[in-house]
């Protein structure tokens, strides 16, 4: 089902195309840019948004992984508004974590007041605790991976930062390549066309603040953060 260039370093998973870019986007474009690799999942084609067309927003996708400078784009096309923690749903992302073998794993964070990325979440937690167990059979090889959340519509107190001050414009300009879903010509309104990404950018600095950088995005940990080196303060 997968072949095997679709390894990478970094798995980012959404329930929509633009959820990674929110949450990520200048995550992944700062750890691409110092020689990392990394694969988009989207769960589903986005097509009960009130903007927009399943077909354009699959173009846009592409375009906006392309300038974050990402490996691959894949759509599981598991049904807007029709996620669960179903035994499908499960399997087809284990088997795109067995296939991609990232050292990383991303996916939205469960408290959110979109329904399908709590969905989205749950069904990655239990993808990721199941791709390392062997006997789960999906006729690959097990494996195991760190698993992060970013954070789509709400602001959280986050375990971890990281500072994308430098590619922040980069993210940005990702976020613009959705024109369907951000500045759509007769659309509907929705939280989407009013400033959204103005909040995601006040966002950014917000975080960037706690840790005296000018842009951070922030991260949530299920579990303790392991250092094993030391580092500066």
């Amino acid at each position: 089902m997968y072949k095997k260039d679709l390894q990478a370093d970094i798995l980012a998973i959404g329930a929509h195309s633009d959820d990674v870019e929110i949450g990520m986007g200048g995550t992944l474009a700062k750890w691409i840019g110092e020689g990392m690799s990394a694969v988009i999942c989207d769960l589903t084609k986005a097509e009960m948004s009130s903007n927009g067309t399943p077909e354009n927003r699959l173009k846009e996708a592409d375009a906006a992984a392309a300038i974050l400078g990402v490996k691959k784009r894949m759509n599981l096309d598991l049904g807007d508004r029709k996620l669960s923690a179903d035994q499908h749903s499960i399997e087809q992302v284990v088997r795109m974590v067995r296939a991609v073998k990232p050292k990383m794993i991303f996916s939205p964070y469960y408290e959110d007041r979109h329904p399908d990325h709590m969905h989205a979440a749950n069904i990655v937690i239990e993808a990721v605790f199941s791709a390392r167990i062997r006997k789960y059979e999906t006729e690959q090889p097990a494996h195991k991976a760190a698993h992060y959340h970013y954070m789509i519509n709400g602001i959280h107190k986050p375990d971890f930062v990281v500072d994308v001050t430098d590619v922040h414009e980069q993210k940005v300009r990702s976020l613009s390549a959705y024109k369907s879903q951000f500045t759509p010509e007769n659309g509907v309104q929705t939280p989407l066309t009013d400033g959204y990404i103005e909040t995601v950018i006040a966002r950014d600095r917000v975080f960037g603040k706690e840790v005296e950088v000018k842009m951070a995005e922030g991260f949530k940990s299920d579990k303790p953060l392991l250092i094993n080196k030391g580092f500066g303060i």
